[in-house]
């Protein structure tokens, strides 16, 4: 089993903040509005990624108070910024985007349960949502339910099938944890024709054809 096949399966906390962070689109409010749960809508640009908006109404120092997080996020203070993320998500408790990040920021800091309660959280808002679906894969994936990693992953793909982070991810699954050969070299080739230029990926799957000739 290769360890840098498993470090690509750990969730890049600072990239995936970006994506999430266009989820979180605030206006200000007055404070008797009742939460309307937001629609969510998710934009595919095959060229650069996916979008995902959510229109929402709430204060101002909430909205604040999330970049606040993020910054602590990004500077590798966790438990500061999860501790305004969950501020935040009770604020405001029909967003994805909070949860999501909370889900990611539990799962760097090594608290694997809080980190799967907030994804399932987020994805009780919005059950299509690719990044809570991956992460919850790779969460899975290291609490030995291949099974159900597999089934998130795909459940990534399908909103997105350009989304190669997922497509990494479960061609690894397949091909070192369920034995799936197969899957692993269509989800690794898949993979390439987003990102041709991983040569870590082109070695990866010279060896799993070479495995699977002598298979």
């Amino acid at each position: 089993m290769s360890d840098q096949k498993q470090q690509k399966l750990t969730p890049d906390l600072r990239a995936l903040c970006v994506i999430v962070m266009g989820a979180f689109l605030i206006a200000g409010c007055n404070a008797t509005t009742k939460p309307q749960r937001p629609v969510a809508n998710i934009q595919i640009q095959e060229a650069v990624g996916f979008t995902i908006t959510e229109e929402v109404k709430i204060s101002e120092s909430v909205r604040l108070e999330y970049y606040e997080a993020l910054n602590y996020l990004r500077d590798g203070q966790l438990e500061r910024g999860i501790d305004i993320l969950e501020t935040v998500a009770e604020a405001a408790p029909l967003v994805t985007a909070p949860r999501i990040d909370l889900g990611m920021a539990h799962h760097r800091n090594g608290d694997l349960k809080a980190a799967e309660s907030n994804l399932l959280k987020a994805l009780e808002l919005n059950a299509n949502h690719p990044v809570a679906h991956n992460e919850l894969g790779i969460i899975y994936r290291k609490t030995g339910r291949f099974k159900e990693a597999k089934q998130r992953y795909e459940a990534a793909i399908a909103v997105y099938p350009g989304y190669h982070h997922a497509r990494r991810n479960l061609a690894i699954l397949c091909d070192l944890y369920l034995g799936d050969l197969d899957c692993a070299l269509h989800q690794y080739e898949a993979y390439m024709a987003t990102v041709p230029a991983d040569e870590e990926a082109s070695m990866w799957i010279a060896d799993l054809r070479n495995r699977m000739a002598a298979r």
